[in-house]
């Protein structure tokens, strides 16, 4: 069985999700900015009535997002119990993995290493897998770990 996955942009590299773990893509409207919030946490959107945590992936990750351009789109997904809206860079399509999950190649940086899961080939070429949990989780881990 090939596993299908939602290819985006986040910070210049491309990544996959599971499309298991995908409820939609969305256009996102207004964010409603969420006082004392973590930077990464870009505020909460609403769709059909239902509110979602906004994650910026970029801040998640601890780049820079004014470096790069944002499509105005997002991936929901849900993760223990709470859904979320992540702010990537773009979408690309939806495509099949070409083979297993391998190791994440050096020279990434940690803070690809902390998110990612391993690198996959796909038809519109490799990709690292992401850990939702890892990436919602935002870069405090990374912090607190050093």
């Amino acid at each position: 069985m090939e596993d299908l996955l939602v290819m985006a942009q986040i910070a210049g590299r491309r990544c996959a999700f599971s499309a298991h773990d995908v409820q939609s893509v969305i256009e996102i409207g207004a964010i409603t900015p969420v006082p004392r919030a973590p930077d990464f946490i870009a505020g909460i959107t609403a769709m059909r009535s239902q509110a979602l945590t906004v994650i910026d992936c970029r801040c998640a990750l601890g780049f820079d997002p004014a470096a790069w351009e944002c499509d105005h789109r997002a991936i929901v997904v849900e993760v223990a119990g709470y859904s979320y809206a992540l702010r990537i860079d773009s979408i690309e399509e939806i495509t099949v993995a070409m083979g297993d999950t391998g190791t994440v190649p050096g020279g990434f940086g940690p803070e690809w290493s902390r998110v990612a899961t391993g690198m996959i080939e796909t038809r519109i070429g490799p990709a690292l897998r992401i850990d939702l949990a890892a990436l919602i989780a935002g870069p405090e881990t990374l912090e607190t770990a050093a």
